[in-house]
């Protein structure tokens, strides 16, 4: 593998790994926050399940 495609490589796992960090674990109270601010619609089936779960129903 040349050093450039590690390079690229290096890099996109960082940033991947830099996105998740950021989003909050699931059930967390900032979870539950984020998700009541998100319009309802815009929720998938795991999103309004786990919402039901963590936040609703605890």
């Amino acid at each position: 593998m040349s050093l450039s495609k590690l390079s690229a490589v290096s890099l996109a796992l960082a940033l991947a790994l830099g996105m998740t960090a950021c989003a909050p674990e699931v059930g967390s109270e900032a979870w539950c926050k984020q998700m009541s601010d998100k319009p309802s619609g815009d929720w998938s089936t795991n999103e309004a399940t786990d919402y039901a779960k963590h936040c609703v129903f605890k």
